[in-house]
């Protein structure tokens, strides 16, 4: 939290919009990546440009919190008009590139939002995101082969059309912050 606090002092003056999530706008952390999309699509945060992205970062094992936030995210789009969710891009970057094939992403970003992406790499490059990001993920041990669990943070990132990180939103402020954040940032963009 320390360490977050720093970061967020950081940041350039407060925006005018009324946000319910954390404003960061202007911090020098998570400002890019180089990972490649569930379809094989190399990507990087400027190809996005124009969207509003909201980058989670997760795993396909994880039993509750995963599923929860994404499934908050979905129900958010859901709940705005159709031409508006169509400008927001939800990302949700693995932490466990070893059992999360590019497939079994795509199998389950997809179960929540048909538009929703799934970001992959090798270990190195998700261990270099998670780095950017300040985003701490660590393996547990195994109950048997190939079975264990990552704890991981559990923020959500969101950018605004120009690529720019505007807001930190913790896992408990997603259903009810998200929504009215992403409202702010649309009209923003308009």
């Amino acid at each position: 939290m320390v360490a977050l606090a720093g970061l967020l002092c950081a940041c350039d003056s407060p925006s005018t919009l009324q946000f319910k999530s954390t404003d960061v706008t202007g911090a020098q952390f998570a400002r890019d990546f180089d990972l490649t999309d569930h379809n094989g699509t190399p990507r990087k945060l400027a190809d996005f440009k124009g969207r509003i992205v909201v980058v989670f970062f997760g795993f396909t094992h994880c039993p509750d919190v995963c599923p929860t936030a994404l499934a908050q995210m979905a129900k958010t789009l859901k709940a705005l008009p159709s031409a508006d969710a169509k400008r927001i891009q939800v990302l949700f970057i693995t932490v466990d590139p070893a059992r999360d094939a590019p497939a079994i992403l795509r199998d389950y970003v997809t179960a929540f939002n048909a538009d929703f992406l799934a970001l992959w790499g090798t270990e190195d490059a998700i261990a270099k995101t998670a780095q950017e990001f300040k985003i701490v993920a660590m393996k547990t041990a195994e109950t048997s082969p190939g079975n264990y669990s990552v704890d991981h943070s559990t923020q959500t990132f969101v950018y605004d059309a120009n690529n720019r990180l505007r807001l930190f939103v913790p896992h408990s402020r997603i259903e009810e912050a998200l929504g009215h954040d992403l409202g702010q940032l649309l009209k923003e963009s308009e």
